[in-house]
């Protein structure tokens, strides 16, 4: 098993493993990029073998590049993919990869379920920020934790954050965070462990990562959503055309059948469907087009904010 090297922001960084894309049975596996937590992904993986009959080969990213090493990958191999679906658990990177030619047909990107960028406290707290907004508040001066705000979630919402508030609002906003000194994790999760330690009052991070630290009785609890919150729906992208009754073309519609959506619910990866739901959640609703558009210099912004 082969391991690639990625350059990121300077660092040499292990994203991906290979492994093996035959079958016993000598035949082809169908390659699955993997974005989607390991944890909730592999029990569906194996389902869909046990019940197809059909090899799957999948290739995850490390939490520290979330998403953005595997899009790296799709747009270096765009002349000659090898992978058949991709499923991601955000939806910036595939909008990204569409605009860029790596995916030809916007047509085979489609979405399902959700979980939410939320704040999460300590399950005991009555001292915590009324909104995303306020982490800028000089009362949570070094008690921030966030994930590297240049890969996964964190990411994608600061760039949807930008087009909602537009350039000059949105660099304000930043750079108060910034001074702030929050903890830079390498991923969510870190965010919650860091709260419930207590060496945060408050981290930024996703509803499916709090699910899980709860699951573990991490003393710890999410706010409800505000304004400043975003869905990130989990992606299933066709990279190559397939027709209907092909394995990827199989392996994308069991991955969109409720039975797929309804266990990601009850594993915590995704939020409850909204029909579970007593009223809508708030959140932004970005202008994604913009969103695509300003990406490779936004990036830039937002690395010389948090990383000087």
């Amino acid at each position: 098993m082969a391991t690639l090297l990625l350059v990121v922001g300077g660092a040499l960084v292990a994203v991906w493993s290979f492994p093996d894309l035959i079958s016993g049975e000598g035949t082809r596996n169908l390659v699955v990029y993997c974005s989607q937590d390991q944890v909730y992904a592999e029990p569906i993986l194996e389902r869909f073998r046990a019940t197809s009959g059909i090899g799957v080969s999948p290739i995850f990213d490390s939490e520290a590049v979330k998403t953005v090493g595997i899009a790296n990958r799709l747009l270096a191999e765009r002349s000659q993919p090898r992978c058949d679906v991709w499923w991601g658990n955000e939806p910036l990177r595939a909008r990204q990869l569409v605009a860029m030619g790596a995916i030809s047909d916007a047509s085979r990107v489609r979405t399902f379920g959700s979980r939410h960028r939320v704040l999460v406290v300590q399950e005991a707290s009555t001292r915590h920020p009324r909104s995303i907004r306020d982490l800028t508040n000089a009362a949570w001066r070094g008690r921030v934790s966030i994930a590297n705000p240049l890969f996964g979630s964190t990411s994608t919402h600061l760039h949807a954050l930008r087009s909602v508030l537009g350039e000059s609002g949105w660099r304000t906003w930043c750079e108060a965070l910034a001074a702030n000194k929050p903890f830079l994790e390498d991923g969510n999760s870190q965010v919650v462990r860091r709260v419930a330690r207590g060496e945060a009052l408050v981290g930024l991070t996703d509803s499916d990562d709090v699910f899980a630290a709860r699951r573990e009785s991490l003393p710890v609890r999410a706010l409800p959503c505000d304004a400043w919150s975003l869905a990130l729906p989990n992606v299933v992208v066709l990279v190559k055309p397939a027709h209907s009754d092909s394995p990827a073309a199989k392996f994308a519609e069991y991955l969109l059948s409720p039975e797929v959506r309804l266990e990601l619910v009850r594993q915590g990866a995704l939020d409850a469907t909204p029909e579970a739901q007593s009223a809508p959640v708030p959140g932004l609703n970005p202008d994604w087009t913009r969103v695509v558009r300003d990406l490779e210099s936004v990036t830039a912004e937002i690395q010389r904010i948090f990383r000087g």
